[in-house]
């Protein structure tokens, strides 16, 4: 489940509050167990997963992705898969944990471990969302955030693109705040 940090240090976990706090920026937050066999979990528990193995988690979650794409304008999804040995460890975390924003909605689906955003809401106050295993996040294209696995390194999760090239960063030069950044 989804936990909200707030600027002055409260906490919520109620995902109906985190939807309204998030609500001015229409960012959806929603919680979705989608019931995958047993099979699927083994690979998920897995840190490395060859090519077979993400072809299968991405076939599992077809029909779901074909609901989304109706719904909300995907046209392909992909899959993250990041651990403490991924090559690409740092070079992501590096590109994504600096203030951005993007042209397009930055959706994903968490299946396994966990992830923080960090947001800034309009009127300039800044929150730390932590998502976790059966959460789905659609963040609207513009919206300036940051987005780090935690520091357990693991996580894994679908991303949704409404488009090829939607999801470059444009980096906003906002500074992290390092007190909600690291506390988890």
């Amino acid at each position: 489940m989804s936990i909200l940090k707030l600027e002055n240090g409260q906490t919520l976990d109620n995902l109906s509050d985190i939807q309204s706090e998030l609500g001015s920026l229409n960012i959806q937050i929603e919680h979705k167990n989608l019931g995958k066999s047993l099979h699927l979990s083994d690979l998920l528990a897995q840190d490395i997963l060859s090519q077979l193995d993400k072809q299968q988690i991405l076939l599992s979650y077809q029909t779901e992705f074909e609901l989304l794409k109706q719904q909300a304008g995907y046209f392909c999804y992909d899959l993250l898969a990041l651990h403490p040995g991924s090559p690409n460890l740092y070079t992501l975390t590096a590109a994504y944990s600096r203030y951005h924003t993007h042209q397009d909605a930055e959706a994903l689906y968490i299946l396994a471990g966990e992830a923080i955003f960090g947001i800034v809401r309009p009127e300039g106050n800044r929150v730390q969302l932590l998502v976790q295993a059966h959460d789905y996040i659609h963040v609207p294209g513009r919206v300036e955030h940051w987005f780090a696995p935690t520091a357990s390194l693991h996580i894994k999760a679908l991303r949704y693109f409404t488009s090829a090239d939607g999801w470059i960063p444009q980096y906003t030069g906002t500074k992290l705040q390092d007190s909600l950044r690291n506390e988890r």
